[in-house]
């Protein structure tokens, strides 16, 4: 797919340097250096700044105040520009500002830090499409990797408390001496099609309107085209015959790897999984072309920034070879 490395959250440029990770006296003068650049993250919010529909990253200096309450530093990697970046877990921290309470389906509350003007911790979902590529890049990869460690302090081995290494990207047990990496959950989400119509789905307890793409985990010993034939199957009743890889997002919520897929349906039947899928229905590429306009009072536009949005676009434009 040639726009592949387009969808959110990927094609960021962040270089990784995972040959820095290892050297700690290194990374700790270059956490210390003017050349770093530190992200603090309140129970998975990155801090922001700026305009609603143009947020960008609020990174903080070393030393700031807000950084003496982390609880973990994370090396994320540089920029192309050369500038270091690190996450910072500051979710010990109690703040006294709230703006907006959450809903039941996305927390759109934001967080304020006393003393930092105009910054708030904002939910990644609320934003992730509104924000540059490496920013969206390097905000959800230090909430992925600050999650990992939030639910891994434990040896999974003899169960002792374990301890961070190689600049975030490591726990070590000092008990059983076991070595403890992070991990991504592969999630394959099929553009089903046949003919002009696509198949799209809606789970119990989405909002109103709400539809997407079927989606689901792979199982082990499973290759991605089998996964794409078994979920449609066991979600919606429909049989799947050739399948093509898409594209791929990371999707740090918590820490899944979308796998974009095009299966092409042999039969249209849908027989549904109520435990699964709500409703599922065929789509004409001229009804969600409506959909899209926001025209459609029985379906609401896919999310922006979703690889089910972005699959669907590049189905509606032609564009997914």
């Amino acid at each position: 797919m040639r726009h592949a490395e387009q969808v959110t959250f990927g094609g960021g440029g962040l270089d990784r340097r995972a040959d820095l990770r290892s050297d700690a006296a290194a990374l700790d003068a270059l956490a210390a250096s003017g050349n770093a650049q530190h992200l603090p993250l309140w129970r998975g919010k990155p801090l922001m700044q700026g305009e609603e529909e143009a947020p960008v990253l609020a990174p903080q200096p070393a030393g700031a105040e807000v950084l003496a309450h982390s609880a973990l530093r994370v090396f994320l990697g540089e920029a192309p520009d050369g500038t270091a970046w690190f996450a910072h877990d500051i979710s010990g921290w109690e703040p006294n500002e709230i703006l907006e309470a959450p809903d039941s389906f996305l927390d759109r509350s934001e967080q304020i830090y006393p003393g930092l003007e105009g910054a708030r911790f904002v939910e990644l979902r609320a934003t992730m499409s509104r924000i540059t590529p490496l920013d969206a890049e390097i905000a959800a990869t230090a909430r992925a990797i600050t999650g990992w460690h939030g639910t891994h302090g434990f040896c999974a081995k003899c169960g002792a408390a374990s301890e961070v290494a190689c600049g975030g990207w490591e726990r070590r047990c000092p008990a059983c001496g076991a070595h403890h990496f992070p991990r991504t959950d592969p999630v394959v989400i099929m553009l089903i099609t046949h003919g002009n119509s696509v198949l799209m789905g809606r789970s119990p307890g989405w909002p109103e309107g709400m539809y997407s793409l079927l989606a689901g985990f792979m199982e082990p010993g499973e290759t991605v085209e089998a996964a794409v034939r078994r979920e449609v199957a066991e979600e919606a009743g429909v049989r799947v015959g050739p399948v093509h890889y898409l594209s791929s997002q990371p999707w740090p919520f918590p820490a899944s790897l979308m796998i974009g897929c095009h299966g092409e349906a042999l039969g249209t039947e849908i027989t549904l999984d109520r435990n699964e899928l709500e409703d599922a229905c065929w789509v004409s590429r001229e009804d969600m072309l409506e959909t899209f306009a926001g025209r459609n009072p029985a379906m609401k536009p896919a999310r922006r920034g979703a690889i089910a949005q972005f699959l669907l676009a590049n189905w509606l434009a032609d564009t997914l070879d």
